[in-house]
């Protein structure tokens, strides 16, 4: 039989088998091949087990009985029997030693002490009761039950084949029955290392261990086995790893494992902190994984778990009931959160974050003080976990918390970093970050997908302005000149915001026409999000929708319920339907034939079918337009293009464009950002800010608590310095002070506009001057108590506020600086769909088919902050630094291919030549610079020979004058007359040089050939 097995295979076996024994300390039980009756529990090694550890035979015998009856049966399907069998093993067998004792519990693996376990392994397990005969190359075992299994390839063998085996292995055609005990497993060959996952897991889902990648010595796969099969390591992923989540079982990948080490030594100090793992790469499960080791491992410990989205609230709680934490609950309202806290149960309380903060604006301060004088007596160690922790951590919500929840130790849970102003007060709560897993890390992963970008711009053309003149001049006849202003700049913002209904015409027509064209979505494999600016906007593309191909196939999803209120007579200028008419009659005729399910309205119904529906079958439901909903927390694995019509950045934008990054089928290599609103500089700034080094990962607990201070004495005197100003220029106020006194002196005669115009320059200073008090005051408010002012101080804060505020609106009225401007809207509304036409869309992204992880690491982002109509700003300075981007990629690439290199300079320069003489336009210059990048970035042209599969063999081709053969002839050579350590050692290097000349007979060549070899020193 061995003269059958491919040599390489074998030996590699043998080496695995070898390092099993010597290295991490496992039996052999020998090659079990011909061997009858193997099994995934052998009985004989789990009784002898449990009577070393000291079980009386009677119990022993009793729980070989269980564990053996179970990993026998045929009920049920393999999640469940699985389920069951996980649940026995952790928790053990409970059984009597005789009728009327009590009971004992049994434990077939002792998860406290490893070494009171016998680890060992065995090789080609023939697995016979099957239909059908299948034979693991490899298989792990606990006391003598079956709990890994590996499958071996040769290098040349994809290590998909060897995952598709062992997936078919699960089949009931084949020995689905011993999978009953298994909680790891693994697939690996010399050349791609080793990957994992367990029972019913489908290929794209199996991980690769990331661990101590500068140790490059030796295999990866046994670099990775040793890491994954330590005997500590296994138990410690089994036990506190493995999760059974709605019929899926899971097993941690490294970034949640190694957060989960982390996050357990700060909950061991009473530290709190932030766990930063990128969107989609699984920030629930890591919740429960964190949520079950405190609640058994931290005496009297209890969690709260805060959100501010119903979605995730349901879903968290769904989940810790499904990996067996029943003792879960739900608050309905702040009150009943109160009483759970005060009380010894539920140990784990989900709640939506807005409940703590129930009081009204005037009596909060009040409420805080009560409570920090009289602490709310909370029962047991509490862990609150906060949920994108940059959304609500800041303001009052904050005060409430740390108020309420004074001994607690909070971690914030988020999948973007702390951006300005979220930073500073983001880490006074939560503290320092505990682990980081960034985008670019998970992209490399192969967790999440990467993200390319398409710029399309539509231009908008005003038809007649002498029509718009007309319109003003009527319209403006009895304003003043304040008023005239508001109205025209209202105008101005409406024209640059609003799209005109022939702008969504070419949009819709754009959409429609990448469903018949794009990767996926013609295949109706994947679908699309269009994200509008309004709830109007969205309304207006899905009634633009229903006169296409996509009608019945698209859904509107906003926080809009029609209630017939919102339409109540509105003064709408002309006989114009208003925006709020268009979006009530839209969603009703919507919903007219939906009939609600359960407890939920219409609309709840309508979007809970609507996101199944594009979740579960995108040939169904191919595209959902949005405003903000679903842009957050949604995970739709098919949604592959999100269409953006809307500004947006930081947070929001990151979050959004994430909504297509999530794995699907093997078809999806990108989600894809087609973006209308110009925002390249934005998507490329959010995109580097989630890729880069923080730099407050380091920080420890004294350097937050010094920065608290820091901020808080500088938000200190920025509100005395404010307050300060608006007392100053109300000072010459004449006494006694009151309403008329200040519209004398703020405005004259208001009768007069001379006065008003006088007095002008003294309104817009107290105007301005009482927002800056407004904005320090509300940087500062959530501290208050934190700052130290006195009870006195804070109400003199509180009382100036509300004084500055009715000044503010008494000064604007008197002088006439008010305008109603929704009597107008309507009127304007139709001069944009009526006078403003636009053209078709055009793409403008400068660097197509350039994934956005591989533009930064070119740095093309920095050269281009937007991609407007025309480049905005000087078109020379964007055209230099992009030029000076490419260049610098070919200087540091050099080394590696020297005539490529030469020759990407060559056309970088004459390009360059071409735009100073202005003989090239400036779209056909952005089109031949893309391309100059995208070859720069990749290192080889388009037509290289697939067999020319590496950096180095590219190289030696280029250098040879494109000879593909001798390329490849001289790369055979040289790996096989290399040594390790050629490059320090001369003997070892003329070998190298003598394998190059023998095959070019060209001593001139010998070491410019060395040359390239010496610098891919990871191929050579």
């Amino acid at each position: 039989m061995q003269a059958m097995i491919n040599p390489i295979e074998r030996i590699t076996q043998n080496r695995i088998i070898q390092l099993f024994q010597k290295e991490l300390g496992y039996t052999y039980y020998g090659n079990w091949e011909k061997r009858e009756h193997n099994s995934n529990v052998e009985e004989a090694i789990l009784k002898q087990n449990l009577l070393q550890r000291g079980y009386s035979e009677t119990l022993a015998d009793k729980a070989v009985k269980e564990v053996c009856d179970l990993a026998t049966t045929n009920s049920g399907n393999l999640y469940h029997r699985n389920k069951m069998m996980y649940s026995l093993l952790r928790y053990g067998v409970k059984a009597r030693p005789d009728l009327g004792e009590q009971f004992d519990t049994i434990f077939p693996i002792d998860w406290n002490d490893f070494d009171k376990n016998e680890f060992g392994i065995a090789e080609e397990v023939t697995l016979s009761k099957g239909e059908n005969n299948r034979r693991p190359d490899v298989v792990l075992y606990i006391n003598g039950i079956a709990i890994g299994v590996l499958e071996l390839k040769r290098g040349t063998t994809d290590i998909s084949e060897s995952i598709n085996q062992s997936i078919s292995n699960q089949r009931e055609l084949f020995n689905k029955w011993f999978y009953t005990t298994v909680q790891l497993l693994m697939a690996g060959n010399n050349t791609q290392g080793l990957k994992y996952g367990t029972i019913k897991t489908e290929n794209k889902y199996y991980l690769s261990w990331k661990e101590d990648e500068a140790d490059n010595e030796g295999y990866k796969l046994d670099k990775y086995l040793k890491k994954l099969c330590q005997k500590q390591r296994l138990l410690d992923l089994i036990y506190n790893g493995v999760i059974f989540d709605a019929g899926k079982k899971k097993l941690p990948r490294p970034h949640q494992y190694f957060a989960l080490k982390e996050a357990q030594e700060f909950v061991r100090r009473k530290e709190g902190g932030i766990i930063w793992h990128t969107q989609g790469s699984g920030k629930s499960l890591m919740m429960v994984m964190l949520g079950k080791w405190i609640l058994e491992n931290v005496a009297n410990s209890r969690i709260v778990i805060l959100t501010d989205r119903t979605e995730l609230d349901d879903q968290i709680e769904r989940v810790f009931k499904d990996v067996g934490e029943t003792d879960v609950a739900k608050t309905r309202s702040g009150k009943e959160l109160m009483q759970f806290l005060t009380s010894s149960r539920p140990r784990l309380v989900c709640s939506l974050i807005h409940k703590f903060g129930n009081k009204t604006e005037t009596d909060f301060d009040s409420f805080i003080k009560d409570l920090q004088d009289n602490p709310v007596q909370t029962q047991g160690e509490i862990f609150v976990f906060i949920d994108e922790c940059h959304r609500t951590q800041s303001g009052k919500l904050n005060q409430v918390m740390k108020a309420v929840l004074h001994n607690a130790v909070f971690i914030g849970f988020t999948g973007t970093p702390l951006l300005k102003e979220d930073k500073k007060t983001t880490m006074d709560v939560f503290g320092r970050y505990i682990h980081t897993y960034k985008f670019n890390e998970a992209v490399e992963d192969g967790v999440v997908k990467d993200l390319m970008y398409e710029g399309r711009s539509i231009e908008q053309n005003l038809t007649s302005q002498t029509k718009v003149d007309q319109w003003f001049e009527a319209k403006t006849a009895g304003l003043n000149d304040f008023q005239k202003n508001e109205l025209k700049k209202k105008w101005g913002t409406m024209q640059n915001v609003l799209s005109s209904k022939s702008r969504m015409e070419k949009i819709v027509a754009d959409i429609v026409v990448d469903f018949s064209v794009k990767p996926r979505l013609r295949s109706q494999n994947g679908n699309a999000i269009l994200v509008a600016s309004s709830i109007y906007e969205a309304s207006k593309y899905y009634s633009l929708f229903l006169n296409t191909e996509l009608k019945n196939r698209c859904a509107i999803i906003t926080s809009y319920n029609p209630n017939a209120g919102d339409v109540s007579l509105e003064d709408t200028g002309a006989d114009n339907e208003t925006d709020k008419h268009f979006i009530y009659k839209t969603y009703t005729d919507l919903l007219k034939d939906v009939s609600p399910k359960g407890n939920k309205s219409k609309t709840e119904t309508y979007e809970t079918d609507s996101k199944e529906s594009f979740r579960k079958e995108p040939a169904r439901m191919k595209l959902l337009i949005v405003v903000s909903k679903l842009l957050t927390g949604f995970d739709a694995p098919p949604c592959t293009y999100i269409y953006i019509d809307k500004r947006m950045q930081d947070h929001t934008l990151f979050q959004a464009i994430c909504r297509v990054n999530r794995l699907d089928t093997d078809d999806k290599d990108y989600g894809y950002i087609i973006d209308y609103m110009e925002l390249f500089g934005n998507v490329t700034d959010a995109i580097n800010v989630y890729t880069s080094e923080l730099d407050n990962e380091g920080f420890t607990e004294e350097q937050i608590s010094v920065q608290l201070k820091d901020r808080l004495k500088i938000a200190k005197d920025r509100l005395f310095t404010a307050l300060e100003t608006v007392e100053s220029i109300c000072e010459n106020v004449a006494s006694p002070k009151n309403d008329l006194a200040y519209i004398h002196y703020f405005c004259g005669n208001t009768e007069n506009s001379e006065d008003l115009k006088a007095t002008e320059y003294k309104r817009m200073a107290l105007y301005k001057a009482i927002v800056e008090y407004i904005r320090a005051y509300a940087n500062i408010k959530a501290d208050f108590i934190t700052a130290e002012f006195t009870d006195a101080e804070i109400r003199r804060f509180n009382e100036k506020l509300d004084e500055y505020l009715n000044l503010r609106e008494i000064i604007r009225i008197a002088s006439g600086e008010t305008i109603d401007l929704k009597a107008y809207e309507a009127d304007m509304r139709f001069l944009i769909d009526t006078y403003i036409k636009a053209d078709e869309s055009e793409v403008i992204s400068p660097f197509e088919n350039i994934s956005l992880l591989d533009l930064l690491e070119i740095d093309i982002d920095q050269a281009i902050e937007s991609l407007p109509k025309g480049i905005k700003g000087s078109q020379e300075a964007m055209a230099e630094v992009i030029e000076n981007n490419i260049r610098s990629k070919i200087v540091e690439e050099h080394l590696l291919d020297p005539k490529y290199f030469d020759y990407m300079s060559v056309l970088l320069q004459e390009l360059i030549e071409r735009r100073k003489q202005e003989t090239v336009e400036y779209r056909n210059y952005l089109i031949e610079i893309s391309d100059i990048a995208r070859q720069v970035n990749q290192g080889k042209k388009d037509d290289i020979p697939k067999s020319l599969n590496t950096k180095g063999k590219v190289a030696l081709y280029h250098t040879l004058d494109g000879d593909e053969k001798l390329a490849l002839v001289l790369e055979e050579k040289v790996q096989y007359a290399k040594q390790e350590g050629f490059r320090e050692n001369l003997a070892k290097q003329k070998l190298v040089k003598k394998a190059i000349f023998d095959v070019l007979d060209d001593v001139s060549k010998v070491e410019e050939i060395y040359k390239i070899i010496d610098a891919h020193k990871d191929e050579y």
